[in-house]
């Protein structure tokens, strides 16, 4: 079996594995500690197989940190980039939990910001709810994201305010998701019909 003779730390926290005085690998340095690497010690099965583990994390860990950077995602919306990345659904599952445990990843916080963009596009209730659960978001959540917003009577209110009344801004309200109750206590009766 071949032995690690040599771990050399190189930039961006990598390591370079030496194994029987020859370079093997590099690889993430907290790949390397969670493996249980040293100098000395065999490469057999069960640490090669370890190794392998980790280094499925750190990829998964890597491209899950990477979408992250750019927006806010909910846990569905992760799992789905990893498996479009190749990533197994067990070292998908362990980097999210990760990012969860550091609360990266939260999605009541998801469904909130998410819900306030919408609202302040002027999308009512249902739309914001359709949204929210095509990202995957728990219905609890979606219940508490839509539970912080201003009224959708109020929501309506100030769209008609900006863009005006009539027919059109009937339409226009149960275009974007608003209910037809709140459509016809804000526009009156005969607009509602006519939406």
């Amino acid at each position: 079996m071949p032995v690690v003779t040599a771990l050399r730390e190189r930039p961006r926290s990598r390591v370079e594995i030496e194994l029987d005085g020859g370079p093997w690998r590099l690889v993430p340095a907290d790949a390397v500690v969670r493996a249980g690497l040293r100098v000395g010690a065999q490469l057999d099965r069960a640490t090669a197989r370890a190794l392998g583990r980790e280094l499925r994390r750190a990829r998964a860990l890597g491209v899950a940190t990477t979408a992250l950077r750019y927006r806010d995602h909910s846990r569905r919306s992760l799992e789905e980039r990893l498996a479009g990345r190749g990533v197994t659904p067990a070292a998908g599952a362990a980097a999210i939990a990760a990012l969860e445990q550091a609360g990266l990843v939260d999605d009541a916080r998801v469904a909130s910001a998410r819900a306030e963009t919408l609202a302040s596009r002027g999308y009512g209730d249902s739309a914001i709810r359709f949204d929210l659960e095509r990202r995957g978001i728990a219905g609890e959540l979606v219940d508490a994201a839509l539970a912080g917003l201003d009224s959708e009577a109020e929501r309506a209110r100030s769209a008609v305010e900006r863009r005006g009344a009539g027919p059109a801004a009937a339409r226009r309200l149960a275009s974007r998701g608003f209910d037809p109750g709140v459509i016809e206590d804000v526009l009156g009766s005969p607009f509602a019909a006519d939406g």
